[in-house]
């Protein structure tokens, strides 16, 4: 199957940094403008005036250019050739009967609308907090003493757990760390408790309260922290009670799983080159090794390649011959089987481009959503061990569950791994 490119979204007479500027969100039928605050006066609107219902409104990532998008397809097409008609009163006269028109993910153009911009979303978060992880600028004033702290944003978020109780979590699991300790201060200043969010009259009255009751810390339930956490954007649709529910389901099922079937139905991985598939890396590898002269094994070693960086290869290559593209000189073929002849006669299949090529951010997401050979992938020991003893110490969490949820962090892991092969390479 090919692959679905990056939706092109459509843009404001002003340019690209006046749709990313602009307050406002046109109505998609008429000059109607909201304020992005005021989006559900814009579905209100759209549903009284136009009949037009968004389903599912809080899962799309980025709600301007989602209307923007729609704008501009409803102008080209008639909004039947999108939507589901729901017709009420179906049994009054005609003249009192209404249509409805349903805009959701069910249509595959809406859902990979809805996936593409989710996944830009998530590119630009991690881009923010790797900048933030390792910016070593950060200046902020503790909020409850007068000390102001320096350098990594660690320094003060592991202050405030060890001297004041007070733990947001693990650093490596926040973003937006300037924004959401404003948010913060802001409630303390008004003398707001930041777990029932009740007023006090005055500062004392509000620091016994929290002392008291055990409220130095927030409520995980308040929707409003939400955008400060990494997980919840790792998955589409899903908050991180949803994703931390699906991985003790996961460790449960883990627990009891028959081992004996695994062997019985071994899962084959499909060689990058060709259609062959092999039960086994290593008999993978080998078929690579002596039939295109692409040795893996031998390129992760000399190239230092971790995880991560293997990950990104693959579907660098993967992406590559499917476009029937040399991956070192861009030549294009008219066919696979042209390509490899191509490849294997000049050499090209044995060595990489240069890193900058591969080595993208864009490349963590599988080129094939079925690519076995992703899950067969492994890191050798001595980096698993640099990372153990060069991790930043941070103070556990108060809920044992979620300092087994940064364990096992992918994305956690995936951004450590990033930086240091920069600071390698």
């Amino acid at each position: 199957e090919c692959i679905l490119e990056p939706l092109s979204l459509p843009e404001s007479p002003g340019g690209a940094v006046a749709v990313e500027s602009s307050p406002y969100v046109p109505c998609i039928f008429c000059k109607e403008c909201y304020l992005l605050a005021e989006q559900n006066q814009l579905l209100k609107h759209m549903i009284i005036e136009h009949k037009l219902v968004i389903a599912d409104v809080k899962l799309v990532a980025d709600f301007r250019r989602y209307v923007l998008y729609w704008k501009k397809r409803f102008a080209e097409q008639p909004i039947t050739d999108f939507c589901s008609v729901i017709r009420t009163n179906s049994e009054a006269p005609l003249e009192e009967q209404d249509n409805y028109f349903l805009l959701c993910d069910v249509l595959p153009e809406d859902r990979l609308l809805r996936e593409q911009l989710q996944q830009k979303r998530l590119r630009d978060i991690i881009e923010q907090q790797q900048r933030e992880r390792y910016d070593t600028s950060f200046r902020s004033m503790c909020m409850f003493c007068d000390q102001e702290f320096t350098g990594n944003r660690s320094v003060l978020l592991n202050h405030m757990a060890r001297e004041h109780a007070f733990n947001i979590g693990l650093p490596d699991n926040i973003v937006n760390c300037y924004e959401f300790l404003a948010v913060l201060q802001e409630k303390l200043d008004n003398l707001q408790c930041l777990y029932c969010e009740k007023v006090f009259r005055d500062k004392n009255t509000l620091k016994d309260h929290m002392r008291k009751k055990q409220h130095r810390r927030i409520n995980a339930k308040n929707k409003e922290y939400d955008k400060f956490y990494i997980i919840n954007y790792l998955e589409f649709g899903k908050s991180w009670e949803e994703v931390q529910s699906e991985d003790d389901q996961e460790l449960l099922c883990n627990v009891e799983e028959d081992w004996s079937d695994w062997e019985e139905h071994p899962v084959c991985a499909v060689c990058l080159f060709c259609e062959q598939q092999r039960d086994t890396t290593e008999k993978l590898y080998l078929h690579m090794q002596k039939s295109h002269g692409f040795d893996f094994p031998k390129i992760k070693s000399e190239h230092g390649l971790n995880f991560y960086q293997q990950v990104k290869l693959v579907n660098f290559i993967r992406r590559e011959i499917h476009h029937c593209r040399c991956y070192n000189c861009q030549e294009k073929f008219q066919s696979k089987e042209g390509l490899i002849s191509h490849m294997e006669e000049t050499k090209h299949i044995t060595f990489l481009p240069p890193r900058s090529t591969w080595d993208q951010p864009q490349y963590y997401f599988p080129t094939y959503e079925n690519d076995t050979l992703l899950c067969t992938l492994s890191d050798s020991e001595d980096l698993a061990t640099e990372d153990q003893s060069e991790d930043i110490p941070v103070v556990s969490e108060d809920i044992s569950n979620l300092e087994a949820l940064k364990q096992s962090s992918v994305l956690n892991q995936l951004l450590c791994e990033e930086n240091k092969s920069q600071e390698k390479f």
